[in-house]
C-alpha cells in the first residue's frame, strides 16, 4: 500500500507531530486524512484515541457516530453545543465550506470567525469543542457526506434528554450568519 494525502490534498500550515494543524481558535484541531492506497481503493483512519490523548483532547473521545448527506448548495447550521465536542470527517465526495465562530466567554478569540474548505480537495477531520458555533455548506457539484463522531450521546442514554444544541439558524436575529453564495450554475444557494 502507498500512503498519500488523497486526490487534490494540499499540505498547508504548521503541523504537530501527528500532522494536525492548530486552528486560530483554541481547542479546534484540523487533521489531514492520510490515505493508504492500493489497487482495490483506499483506506484512511478518521481518529485514534492515542492521538486524541496526545493532543490533549481525551475529552473529545467519541461515544457515537453518524453520517449525513448534504445536497449541493445546501448548508447545515449554524449551531453550537453546550457540552458536546464534535469530531467531523470531511473526506468527499464533495467540498464543504466550514465556518466557525468562537462564542466561548473568556476565550482569546471570542467573536472571531474562521472559514475552511474541507472535503474532496482537502480531506480532513475537524474537532469542534463546545461553544464554537459551526456551519457547513456543500460548495461542490455533487452530494457530499460528513461523518460526525460526537463525545456525547444524542439526547443522552435512551434518547431521553434534551438535545444539546443551540440552533442559531432558527433565529433571524442571530449574529451568526453564512454569507450568500452562488453555485457554479449561477443559481443562488439556499441555507437550510
Amino acid at each position: 500500500m502507498t500512503r498519500d494525502q488523497g486526490p487534490g490534498t494540499r499540505d498547508e500550515g504548521q503541523r504537530t507531530k501527528d500532522g494536525a494543524t492548530p486552528s486560530a481558535f483554541p481547542g479546534v484541531l484540523l487533521t489531514p486524512l492520510i490515505f493508504a492506497s492500493d489497487p482495490r481503493g483506499w483506506l484512511t483512519e478518521l481518529f485514534r484515541s492515542d492521538e486524541l490523548e496526545a493532543a490533549g483532547m481525551k475529552d473529545a473521545q467519541p461515544v457515537m457516530g453518524y453520517v449525513s448527506m448534504t445536497k449541493s448548495g445546501v448548508a447545515r447550521g449554524p449551531h453550537e453545543h453546550r457540552e458536546q465536542t464534535d469530531l467531523m470527517a470531511f473526506a468527499g465526495p464533495s467540498d464543504f465550506e466550514v465556518t466557525l465562530w468562537d462564542n466561548r466567554p473568556g476565550s482569546p478569540t471570542l467573536g472571531q470567525r474562521e472559514t475552511l474548505v474541507l472535503g474532496q480537495s482537502r480531506p480532513a477531520t475537524l474537532i469542534i469543542p463546545p461553544g464554537v458555533v459551526h456551519a457547513y455548506r456543500n460548495v461542490g457539484e455533487v452530494e457530499g457526506w460528513v461523518l460526525n463522531f460526537a463525545n456525547r450521546l444524542y439526547r443522552g442514554p435512551g434518547r431521553k434528554n434534551p438535545v444539546d444544541e443551540i440552533r442559531h439558524e432558527d433565529d433571524p436575529n442571530s449574529p451568526f450568519k453564512l454569507s450568500p453564495r452562488r453555485s457554479l450554475g449561477g443559481q443562488e444557494t439556499v441555507d437550510r
